[in-house]
């Protein structure tokens, strides 16, 4: 992959400097790539896409057995299969999501982080700066939402990765990619010991995936409990409900260094140069990713780790170069495109958006609807909702979009960071 030198009279001393005549977004604008206010229109498109796949998978949590807590309990696998059309629908939905728009969306805030980084080289502000109070202000907002939304929440996880990866861009780029690398290999490295802990573990007779894999106390919590009782189990198991960004931080510094690396290599362009990297990503990720995916489900539930946090993001990868060839081939954009785009834009209310709608529509503390439907509606009313919930993001950001520069939750970001 092709690096562009970073150099130039306008960045501050001990800062590599952009070269504005090659940079990607100046590449993008002489060829039509970008959109309003000088953003990469492809980024916009990928953002949105990248939060509504997060569903994908969050949806499960929300209307599974025990929630938040169910997930550890039924081993994370959801308990699929192919020996009914329910049971395929429900595979197919989760293997082409699982991970994969994770990776995609922590690949995604790299680039947003390389972007803020040529931003402040080109006004010649010291790096990391106010960056700092960027990232602070999205792990308050990452525990706000963990606290009084959902466990699993993305955001306190990528503000530590934002502040340690902030340091390593003001390295050379010979140190830049031997932390990637070296942070690749040692995900690769613990992944591969827990799956053999995992393979090695003696099955418990359970039967994953379902209520008796879920302790009945936490299953009446979430169908029954109220809402301060949620917030106190959250704050309660803390430590374990926080583990995904501690085990998988290898490979959020590892995604986040290659969305600065494609950035600068201008993997996000309308140009030829994005249109060959795009369709190398598309080739290598799913050629890479979606057999790796495919042998991981064959072998089962002990292989959990190496599908979500290695074959996922090769996938993700590839379906960057998917999408952006879709775009590429588009004569002008659809309802889907600019849907998609206006939930990029306002991508960070989105992400709380819908999983505040799945709490409303799955808990007992508001439908109650994972209870209710878990029966013979199982799996089609868990689709259904993550349909409604895309359809109502995106009417509801192209709406709003239509009064407002920036999302809700964003327009409070740059308030308080102007303060």
């Amino acid at each position: 992959m092709t690096e562009i030198p970073l150099t130039g009279p306008s960045a501050p001393a001990g800062l590599p400097r952009p070269k504005p005549a090659t940079s990607p977004v100046a590449e993008a604008a002489k060829s039509g790539g970008v959109a309003t206010e000088g953003r990469l229109a492809l980024l916009d498109v990928l953002r949105g896409a990248a939060i509504l796949g997060t569903l994908m998978t969050n949806v499960w949590i929300f209307t599974g057995p025990g929630s938040e807590w169910g997930v550890l309990q039924s081993g994370g696998t959801g308990g699929t299969g192919f020996g009914s059309l329910p049971a395929a629908a429900e595979s197919v939905f989760r293997l082409l999501a699982d991970g994969k728009f994770l990776s995609m969306l922590t690949i995604l805030f790299g680039v947003g982080l390389a972007i803020q980084y040529n931003s402040a080289a080109k006004r010649g502000q010291p790096w990391p700066g106010r960056y700092r109070w960027r990232a602070l202000f999205l792990f308050v907002e990452g525990t706000l939402h963990f606290v009084l939304v959902f466990a699993w929440d993305v955001l306190m996880g990528y503000a530590v990765t934002a502040l340690f990866v902030a340091h390593v861009l003001t390295r050379s780029e010979r140190t830049q990619q031997r932390v990637m690398w070296w942070a690749a290999g040692l995900h690769l490295a613990l992944m591969g010991l827990l799956t053999v802990a995992l393979a090695a573990a003696p099955d418990d007779g359970k039967d994953k995936g379902t209520a008796d894999a879920v302790s009945p106390q936490v299953v009446d919590l979430y169908a029954e409990g109220s809402y301060l009782e949620q917030i106190s189990f959250r704050l309660e198991n803390t430590i374990a409900l926080r583990v995904e960004p501690i085990l998988s931080f290898g490979l959020l510094v590892f995604l986040f260094l290659l969305g600065v690396r494609l950035l600068r290599a201008g993997a996000f362009g309308a140009d030829a140069t994005g249109r060959r990297i795009r369709s190398r990503m598309l080739a290598w990720g799913l050629g890479l990713g979606v057999p790796l995916t495919v042998l991981t489900a064959i072998g089962g539930e002990a292989y959990f780790l190496v599908s979500r946090y290695c074959a996922a993001p090769l996938v993700a990868i590839g379906y960057i170069g998917l999408i952006g060839a879709a775009l590429d081939r588009a004569r002008r954009p659809g309802p889907l495109t600019i849907g998609l785009t206006n939930v990029g834009r306002t991508a960070l209310s989105g992400y709380v958006l819908q999983n505040v709608l799945c709490v409303v529509a799955s808990y007992g503390i508001g439908l109650g609807l994972a209870a209710r439907l878990g029966g013979t509606a199982h799996p089609w009313w868990v689709m259904g909702l993550w349909a409604a919930v895309c359809l109502v993001l995106m009417a509801g950001s192209t709406l709003w979009l239509r009064h407002f520069s920036t999302g809700p939750l964003e327009s409070v970001q740059k308030w308080v960071l102007r303060r």
